[in-house]
């Protein structure tokens, strides 16, 4: 009996087999399934081995919810969980940009006042119905669109179409000057986050300067542009002046229009997660066992209903209703689920990893490094440029501190504490999402227990360093396993 001919008519079935089995191996592919039992104990089997992924801030925030629920009454209240999510939605979108720059081991310690540059356009824009010269004045209107053109040349030089795109967005609706439109004044925010994320990737990719110095540049630079637009001790109302910007962080969705985004968000993970686990299984392909796949389907279900239900009940104190789902919950859940999309679906996302990881190896593999190096700092001002819409339109305005202060730590804490490596190469978006809540919940419990500035800053630096610490052990374990 003679072997069969491969597919290429040029190998027998064995000789094929084994060719298909050495490269297999050599990229290091599971090609065993599992059973549940098996899955269950591999997973614990990565975590004794240092892999914790975000477990340790999980278990933090579960800890964090049960000790504030028991010593405050209200912690748990409809209201206080939904003015907990408001609260927290900021920081966790410009977190979820650094963790981009993470990825990389590079540091944006420009996010938060870039974010405030963003917020002090937009809100001079709606102060000013789209009069940006005179609000501006002659001179900064001049300078300002000069920066964004440069930033449009760096963009095209880079080859970075995203950033060359929003620069000239922001270099459209700059010059000619619409009249004030919350759509048009939030897309304008957007593009000059855009602009400076091309700034500031040109100078760390391309002139090779350490990000670490050019952010912190770039960090006092625009605090003293958010003194120049505001001007000292001004302040620039957009809550009662867009009722549109109000609603941002402040407004919720209709009950109808809460029970459909219940069933996109169950109804859409069920149909991904299933349809692909199926898809695997039919193709022969290695999948996790189908029990836990059913499991984590039913889990976000049920989370998601309950979840919904709790917020479709009225939550006001006053004859006024308030009900519904925030609109804050959508906005950050659609950001998140497109970062993981980018992340871990797209070319894109695979060399951010891949440069994350080995820039050297990446880069003898053929991929362009300085693009994708310069290309995280414009997702991560952009992102910023998001966060500061969602934050201003919490507090109903905008002053010279905007973006300054603790935005920019919480924001690096949040993406570090969820299980963001600072070292580069570990690290998901969701991460940026678990540690935003925890700092929120730190923040939020701590005020309703009566403690000052003081105490709130030391224990959240105190959660941080112990995130910090933890990374860094289990990097040390993992370290010591595989060798």
């Amino acid at each position: 009996m003679t072997d069969k001919p491969s597919a290429t008519g040029t190998q027998s079935a064995p000789e094929e087999a084994k060719r298909t089995g050495g490269a297999i191996s050599d990229f290091g592919i599971d090609t065993t399934s599992k059973t549940t039992g098996e899955a269950i104990g591999d997973y614990f089997a990565k975590v004794r081995g240092g892999e914790l992924g975000s477990l340790p801030a999980l278990a933090g925030l579960i800890v964090l919810v049960i000790y504030f629920a028991t010593q405050s009454d209200v912690f748990l209240s409809l209201t206080n969980v939904a003015n907990l999510f408001q609260q927290g939605a900021g920081t966790i979108i410009i977190a979820m940009g650094l963790v981009f720059v993470l990825l990389l081991g590079e540091i944006d310690l420009a996010a938060g006042t870039a974010s405030g540059v963003c917020a002090a356009v937009m809100a001079l824009h709606v102060v000013r119905n789209g009069n940006l010269l005179g609000g501006m004045g002659t001179t900064v209107f001049y300078v300002f669109c000069a920066l964004v053109v440069v930033a449009l040349g760096l963009a095209l030089l880079m080859r970075i179409w995203a950033g060359a795109g929003l620069a000239l967005i922001a270099l459209l609706i700059t010059l000619i000057g619409v009249p004030a439109n919350a759509w048009l004044e939030m897309l304008l925010a957007i593009a000059v986050g855009g602009s400076i994320g091309c700034i500031t990737g040109f100078l760390v990719a391309k002139i090779g300067m350490p990000s670490f110095v050019v952010t912190l540049a770039l960090f006092i630079t625009w605090q003293g542009v958010i003194l120049k637009l505001i001007g000292e001790g001004g302040t620039l109302p957009i809550g009662s002046a867009s009722p549109t910007l109000n609603a941002v962080a402040n407004g919720n969705l209709s009950i109808t229009g809460s029970w459909i985004f219940c069933v996109i968000v169950a109804g859409g993970y069920a149909a991904v997660t299933l349809g692909q686990h199926f898809k695997r299984l039919n193709g022969g392909l290695v999948t996790q066992p189908t029990p836990i796949a059913l499991a984590k389907v039913a889990a976000l279900a049920a989370l998601t209903i309950v979840g919904t239900y709790l917020f479709t009940i009225d939550r006001s104190q006053t004859e006024v209703p308030n009900e519904g789902v925030p609109f804050v919950v959508p906005i950050v859940l659609g950001i998140m689920v497109i970062g993981m999309y980018v992340l871990n679906r797209t070319r894109y996302g695979r060399h951010i990893y891949a440069v994350g990881g080995n820039a050297e190896a990446a880069r003898r593999a053929g991929i362009n490094v300085s693009k994708i190096k310069a290309s995280v700092f414009v997702v991560s001002s952009s992102l910023a440029a998001i966060g500061a819409i969602v934050y201003s339109s919490k507090i109903g305005s905008v002053d010279p501190q905007a973006g300054a202060l603790n935005t920019l730590l919480f924001a690096v804490g949040a993406a570090v504490i969820g299980g963001t490596s600072l070292f580069g190469g570990k690290g998901r978006i969701t991460d940026a999402v678990i540690g935003g809540t925890v700092i929120a919940v730190v923040q939020n419990g701590l005020v309703l227990l009566n403690y000052g500035a003081a105490e709130i800053n030391i224990i959240t630096g105190v959660v941080l360093l112990v995130a910090a610490t933890v990374d860094a052990l289990s990097r040390r374990r993992a370290a010591a396993v595989k060798s």
